[in-house]
């Protein structure tokens, strides 16, 4: 039996995730981390992306979190972002609508306050777009 470890995935709004795992993938500021159990503890700001998580049996999910902070402890994992969502109940037309207006917002460049915030929007657009694509792929 492979080890585990205890993981939290927390929104504002709900916990989205809440059980044990052999393996936690995340989007660190830094570049992608793979958590195993027993991990050295680490405290890291994570960037809009997918966290993908490998229960036991192999089954695997991937949750979308826009950004947050993540908490490592050799027997725990716990996430908190402003937004998560379960790869499946992402709405691609939202998505698609948010990158649409985030360029436009950057391309009329109307103050730096505005741009660096649709520069954010354009990136949490873009990682759920992705997000879609390769649970597309996975499903095919």
């Amino acid at each position: 039996m492979a080890m585990t470890m205890h993981v939290d995935i927390v929104s504002a709004e709900t916990e989205l995730y809440s059980g044990v795992a052999e393996v936690v993938i995340a989007p660190a500021v830094m570049g992608e981390v793979g958590i195993y159990p027993r991990h050295t503890p680490l405290l890291t700001p994570l960037k809009p992306g997918e966290v993908r998580i490998t229960k036991q049996g192999g089954e695997e999910e991937a949750i979308y979190v826009s950004g947050g902070m993540m908490e490592v402890q050799p027997g725990t994992v716990t996430i908190l972002s402003d937004t998560a969502v379960r790869a499946h109940d992402l709405d691609e037309a939202a998505a698609m609508e948010a990158k649409q207006a985030a360029e436009e917002a950057i391309a009329n460049r109307e103050g730096e306050m505005e741009i660096a915030e649709a520069q954010a929007k354009l990136l949490e657009a873009v990682a759920q777009l992705q997000m879609i694509e390769n649970l597309r792929r996975k499903t095919r």
